[in-house]
């Protein structure tokens, strides 16, 4: 199993987060430049952790990276800031285990909660999560939550920008869309998604990255070009294009993920109600 950690001048949280993730799971960090020393600390916490740098800004692109260099049949994505708890990370897989592609993290599931959200990202999450309910066929609780798990052949029905792509700073997807995105994708893929409830913690140390005004119209744009690129049957963007490398600082070249799918050969496929299931976090 593989777990996912973005990073951004995170240097005063990975002791605490890395911490509590068990040493027989393989972690990758993707670091997106930061100034503080994040890469140091993640090799004095994890010195067999592997440790790449992202191609590009935001975390979309940070996952992305670190989705190619995955080698575990499981993926977990998890933040660096202490908000997500490597404690439900089993909950997460017993969801996979018993059948799901996608064990969704949720904050409004039972059995989850929110020591962090404002008042006013928890009701625009409400009506961004209401419009892709309504749009894709689904019963989603929390659509802008990234604590997530699935198994790694789901990764090409995500159909991720090419991480070599040439750009300054971010492509569409490079950023915190990205959640909105897998989510809305699998969902017309007919996967089999289960919610899993989990508690939001606040934030150990630093301010986030997220800003709610222009991070929310990136979600809602996301929302609508999702909608009308079903709605007239378009294709979806091209599964991940993965380098031969991925800058990497610490442990071997990135391999090739030329996955199979069976959820790949649906990706046009639009149900009227994917299966949806909620577990509890304990």
């Amino acid at each position: 199993m593989s777990v996912i950690v973005p990073t951004r001048n995170e240097a005063a949280n990975l002791p605490i987060v890395l911490g509590q993730v068990p040493g027989h799971y393989e972690v990758v960090i993707v670091d997106g430049n930061s100034v503080d020393d994040t890469v140091e600390v993640a090799r004095r916490c994890r010195p067999d952790a592997r440790i790449i740098l992202q191609t590009r800004k935001g975390k979309g692109n940070a996952l992305a990276c670190g989705f190619a260099a995955a080698t575990g049949d499981v993926i977990v994505m998890l933040d660096a800031d202490g908000s997500a708890d490597p404690a439900e990370i089993p909950v997460f897989l017993d969801a996979l285990v018993a059948g799901a592609d996608y064990a969704k993290g949720s904050r409004f599931a039972e059995g989850g909660d929110s020591d962090d959200i404002t008042v006013v990202r928890a009701l625009g999450n409400r009506v961004l999560t209401g419009m892709v309910n309504r749009f894709f066929g689904v019963r989603y609780t929390d659509l802008c939550y990234g604590y997530n798990a699935f198994w790694s052949s789901l990764v090409p029905v995500f159909g991720l920008p090419d991480l070599l792509s040439p750009s300054d700073g971010m492509v569409w997807g490079d950023g915190f869309e990205i959640e909105t995105l897998i989510n809305i994708r699998v969902a017309a893929a007919a996967a089999d998604i289960t919610e899993v409830g989990s508690v939001e913690r606040t934030r150990i140390h630093g301010e986030s990255n997220l800003n709610a005004t222009s991070d929310g119209l990136r979600v809602l744009h996301t929302i609508l070009v999702e909608r009308w690129r079903l709605t007239w049957r378009r294709p979806a963007l091209p599964a991940v294009a993965v380098p031969d490398t991925v800058p990497e600082l610490v442990g071997p070249t990135v391999d090739s993920l030329r996955r199979t799918s069976t959820a790949t050969r649906r990706r046009e496929v639009i149900t009227p109600r994917t299966r949806l299931r909620v577990l509890a976090a304990a």
